[in-house]
């Protein structure tokens, strides 16, 4: 039961609940109030564990020491779930030769370091026509990265964008986090498409 759904003490409006008590043993059916106060005797509180029996099932318990312990549970199970971050690269339909090397090394260092990298071609004006030359760049990519990587999305259009998103191959990856420089590289390589006026975006 979340914490959120279980009662306590006064809580419980039943007539009569079957007992545990802080031992775990059964104490069988009795009055909720006598159950009551059999757990302020005790310096516990009476907590309804399961609702939905007939009549519900009670437990003596440090209701305090209990939640705190429910919290530190979730939160060492927060510890233990690892989030995968992702990283996007972008890039024009243009690009030439030499700057999609560059690209795909930075792809390449990303899945090395564990992250999954989103690549994105952005598309401008009559450059939508011929969506079919970004699908040839990321497959050029796709080549340059070869048994690095596992395709998680396939190339997808997406309004003007065409993206993909890549995830490492686990026997590439290595413990060690990206470089600052090459993150700040990356983070320039990630926002220059976005310097172009998108007054243009008519003209090739």
């Amino acid at each position: 039961m979340a914490d959120k759904d279980l009662r306590i003490n006064e809580q419980i409006r039943v007539r009569e609940v079957r007992l545990i008590d802080e031992k775990g043993e059964q104490r069988g059916i009795i009055p909720t109030l006598e159950a009551i106060k059999i757990a302020r005797e005790a310096g516990l509180d009476l907590v309804e564990v399961a609702p939905q029996s007939i009549p519900p099932v009670c437990k003596l318990l440090n209701y305090g020491k209990y939640k705190f312990e429910q919290e530190k549970k979730v939160k060492d199970a927060k510890k233990h779930v690892k989030t995968t971050e992702i990283k996007e690269i972008r890039m024009q339909p243009k690009i030439a030769e030499h700057d999609l090397d560059f690209k795909a090394e930075h792809i390449r260092n990303f899945l090395v370091a564990g992250y999954k990298v989103k690549v994105t071609i952005r598309f401008r004006g009559r450059e939508l026509a011929h969506t079919e030359i970004g699908q040839d760049i990321l497959n050029k990519i796709l080549a340059k990265l070869d048994g690095y990587y596992i395709v998680e999305k396939p190339p997808l259009m997406e309004g003007r964008f065409m993206s993909m998103v890549l995830q490492p191959k686990a026997s590439i990856i290595k413990k060690q986090p990206v470089s600052e420089a090459l993150a700040a590289d990356t983070e320039a390589a990630d926002t220059e498409v976005e310097d172009d006026d998108d007054d243009n975006d008519d003209e090739i």
